[in-house]
């Protein structure tokens, strides 16, 4: 329950003075739905204004503001602009240009002949200085004085900066102090402001010590949260899962295993013995064999005599695990089943049955595996494919199915730097597999500028005459007005022209059934093309399929074009990934294409990816969603995370936890940045 004095900061957007169902939409868009999130939605940036007297104290292309009267209203033919001619106090003229249907609100707000305190950017159209659209406009000296230093926010269509301003003012109104969770020597050696100061201050203006203050914060509540699920589990009782081997001998592999598949089942099995449950991090690259690693734990779980469930994030990825794990373990003897959310009727119930009485060993499926109706005689392992697709508190959901605690072994083809492992993933151990099988093929990867696009499409038609597959991947599913990214369903209009019924369209706002109809025709060969966006950077198998297409690659993060790449190479034949890159690159986007080309190691890309965005350019179309913090930008995070660690072990270990007046200021900021699932799991929680 969360405590009483936090509920302000979590009422509702729509609580807020002009919060309506018209702006309900483009907040809900940025993450505003409540009080605090209006709080912590910071400011990208600042304008700093001066204030002068007249325009002879102003340079051309400084933000000012000034006191100018408007002596002339000029309207222009057609689309032409609105002007309005001003004076200032010496005398100097100065026009005030509007476009669009900022012209119809000009004439009110600057009536001929009345004072007006002008806020915008002093320019030179000709020999003639102008405001081109100002930013504020206002008969009041104060309020134009109170605009020197404006907070610029991150917005959405339907929103301006005047209006998001005014509801973080209204927002921050309702923060009242709350006790300090910060041990004190930190706080002081930092030098950082209390947190209600901080975050006022976060939105006045470049005040680096609050903004850091604010990270540490959110670091830290993530930090402990983890910690306290790590200690939960070390106090919970699991089924200690011994196996005789006897599955596992009879598994036909085509291939040896590698020694980092041999030393992370080797970690996984010692876990298994225990009676603490594992929480165990299997990390490894594009195609490093981490199914066989599951398998083998799964296998383990059978032969000592009890159930594993394997979760995907989604229906394809599910079907396409069940196919893979049934071939592998066709002579072991071991009864598996798939279970999704469009699965109905008797062949549902079958399977329901079969978990209940235990005839069958291992389940295959979405999260339609841990629904209320699904009972288990005795599930004791659960593997977590792409367990970024899942937070903290789902993982713990799932693991609540068993008569004791399962154990559990999460798995991510998504290979993490070291500091957002430890961000993301602190309450697991972590086993890596960072060797290849052998015989795997080098990705011939190249960058083709987009205007030899019909190059491009000529060399597919030859491909597909050899009976190969492609692979289309665009960054968005239809065109926006405000960006030039390649859009999946025009593409694919375009490619079907050329190629006819061949091609099939995969993206996420598709209806399952209609996606997966067209997944099911690529992986049986019976379409030679599929375009997509990225619902195909995981899990999608086909060996068949040797080219790759990225449209628009310099607007991926590098561990992103790595995942699609992945998608091919997956056979015995040669495969090629065809980066198509726009004619504006700037620097970093042309080193990250240059890495893609240098190297397939998806460790060193992954860690190269966060060295490039620590220099502060946005990388890419998912950039926001790759770490779980709001507040701490990657800098902070890489600076900050450490302590925060540190600072968690000792209130966890040292200091009593979440007990005595620290403890429970610390439960607070649980709270206030949802890791409440960390409070959950102590008792009274």
């Amino acid at each position: 329950m969360r405590p009483d004095r936090l509920n302000p900061l979590f009422a509702a957007a729509d609580s807020l003075k002009g919060v309506g169902a018209g702006l309900a939409r483009p907040l809900e868009k940025l993450g505003l739905t409540r009080i605090r999130d209006f709080a912590y939605h910071l400011p990208d940036r600042f304008v700093q204004r001066r204030a002068v007297e007249n325009l002879d104290e102003a340079s051309v292309g400084e933000n000012v503001v000034v006191a100018l009267t408007p002596v002339e209203h000029r309207a222009s033919s057609g689309r032409g602009p609105f002007r309005v001619v001003a004076t200032d106090s010496a005398g100097n003229v100065c026009t005030l240009t509007y476009f669009g249907r900022a012209s119809y609100t000009a004439k009110k707000q600057l009536p001929l002949g009345e004072p007006r305190w002008v806020a915008g950017r002093l320019d030179q159209y000709g020999q003639m200085l102008q405001i081109v659209h100002p930013d504020h406009v206002t008969d009041s000296s104060g309020a134009a004085l109170g605009q020197l230093v404006e907070p610029i926010y991150p917005l959405s269509e339907g929103l301006t900066q005047g209006r998001m301003g005014a509801l973080v003012h209204q927002a921050l109104e309702h923060v009242e102090p709350l006790p300090e969770w910060i041990e004190p020597a930190l706080l002081d050696r930092m030098q950082w402001p209390a947190w209600r100061d901080a975050l006022l201050l976060a939105h006045q203006g470049e005040h680096p010590a609050a903004r850091d203050r604010l990270a540490y914060d959110e670091l830290l509540a993530n930090s402990l949260a983890l910690l306290l699920v790590k200690q939960s589990n070390r106090s919970r009782v699991g089924t200690p899962l011994v196996g005789d081997g006897s599955r596992r001998a009879r598994l036909q592999l085509p291939f040896p295993l590698t020694g980092a598949q041999r030393r992370a089942i080797a970690e996984i099995e010692g876990d298994l013995t225990q009676s603490a449950p594992m929480l165990r991090l299997l990390q490894g690259d594009v195609g490093s064999g981490k199914t066989v690693v599951a398998l083998e734990a799964m296998l383990i779980a059978v032969e000592a005599g009890a159930q594993a469930a394997l979760l995907a994030p989604t229906e394809i990825l599910a079907r396409q695990h069940y196919e893979t794990l049934k071939r592998m373990a066709a002579g072991t003897g071991v009864e598996i089943a798939l279970l999704t959310g469009r699965d109905k009727g008797r062949a549902r119930e079958a399977v329901l049955m079969g978990l209940l009485d235990g005839s069958i060993d291992m389940v295959i499926g979405t999260h339609a595996i841990f629904q209320d109706t699904v009972t288990y005689k005795h599930l004791a392992l659960v593997v977590i494919d792409e367990q970024h697709r899942f937070g903290v508190g789902q993982r713990l959901l799932l693991t609540q199915k068993g008569r004791r605690t399962p154990h559990c072994l999460a798995m991510t083809a998504t290979p993490i730097p070291r500091t957002l492992t430890l961000a993301q993933y602190g309450e697991m151990d972590v086993s890596k597999l960072d060797e290849m099988p052998p015989g795997r093929q080098p990705i011939d990867t190249r960058v083709v500028a987009v205007e030899r696009v019909e190059d491009v499409i000529g060399a597919i038609a030859r491909h597909i005459e050899t009976g190969q597959q492609v692979y289309w991947v665009c960054p968005m599913v239809r065109e926006q007005e405000s960006a030039d990214l390649a859009a999946a369903e025009a593409r694919f209009a375009e490619l079907r022209e050329r190629f006819g019924d061949r091609v099939v369209l995969v993206h996420g706002q598709l209806r399952p059934e209609v996606k997966d109809a067209a997944m099911e025709r690529f992986a049986r060969g019976e379409a030679a093309l599929l375009v997509a966006t990225t619902v195909i950077e995981v899990g999608v198998d086909v060996p068949n399929a040797t080219l790759m297409v990225i449209e628009q690659a310099e607007r991926f993060g590098l561990a992103q074009l790595h995942q699609l790449r992945g998608r091919v190479g997956r056979g015995a034949a040669k495969s090629t990934c065809l980066l198509l890159r726009g004619a504006m690159l700037s620097e970093t986007a042309r080193e990250r294409l240059a890495l893609m080309r240098e190297t397939q190691d998806g460790f060193r890309l992954a860690e190269e990816d966060l060295r490039l965005r620590g220099g502060g350019e946005l990388l890419g179309t998912r950039q926001s969603g790759d770490t779980p913090f709001r507040v701490a930008q990657l800098d902070q995070l890489q600076r900050l995370l450490p302590v925060a660690h540190d600072d968690a072990r000792l209130l966890v270990e040292r200091d009593g936890g979440l007990t005595g007046e620290r403890g429970e200021a610390a439960r607070l900021l649980l709270y206030l940045f949802e890791r409440d699932w960390g409070v959950q799991l102590l008792r009274g929680g």
